[in-house]
């Protein structure tokens, strides 16, 4: 049987008579492996394309597009997918969003932080290193202390209002905080009253 394409897909001819039937059904599934296959969402292409070929295509209701890449496992890159959406931070005890809330998004593995944080009882934020704040379970890193430097209010005897922010990770045991812990240093000043998170970390 003659096979045509990049694809080297099996077309029959006339001296394949009177096999078409099974010829046609050959064909059918060599072409099914090239066309892009339609899920649901993420988890609808890991339960049903689990066991589908290297290089197979699959999109989603949202336009998420990923191609596998490897045949032996429900392995897939992504091709591209729509950011998800800001998801709130949880303040740590006696603390509160600021003049901006206090939010995560990851993407990947890159985890992205917004927002302010400022005591409840508005007093100033201790420069000895204290817990702010909380990340998701799916935010924790994983083999590195996430570490950002953050700005800060510049309010009262505060000079450079720049700190160290850390998340931390899975390995990590601290009296500040369990994994996933945001927490603060400074050395400036006596302590500032807000301190702007925005930054980002990766999780691998």
């Amino acid at each position: 049987m003659a096979t045509f394409g990049y694809a080297d897909l099996p077309v029959p001819g006339g001296s394949d008579a009177p096999t078409g039937p099974a010829a046609l059904a050959e064909l059918a599934q060599r072409i099914d492996r090239h066309l892009v296959q339609h899920v649901a969402d993420q988890a609808e292409r890991d339960a049903t394309l689990d066991d589908a070929p290297l290089h197979t295509v699959a999109t989603a209701q949202d336009g998420s597009l990923w191609i596998k890449t490897d045949g032996f496992s429900n392995t897939w890159a992504t091709i591209w997918e729509p950011l998800p959406d800001w998801r709130p931070i949880e303040p740590a005890s006696g603390y509160q969003g600021g003049a901006y809330t206090p939010q995560v998004r990851r993407v990947g593995n890159q985890v992205w932080l917004r927002g302010r944080l400022q005591r409840v009882d508005e007093a100033v934020i201790p420069t000895n290193g204290v817990k702010i704040g909380q990340v998701p379970d799916d935010c924790i890193p994983q083999e590195q202390v996430g570490s950002i430097a953050a700005n800060s209010s510049l309010a009262d005897d505060v000079v450079i209002g720049v700190g160290k922010l850390e998340v931390l990770d899975a390995n990590t045991a601290s009296s500040l905080g369990d994994p996933g812990a945001i927490t603060w240093w400074s050395q400036d000043g006596s302590g500032t009253s807000w301190v702007n998170i925005s930054g980002s970390y990766w999780i691998d």
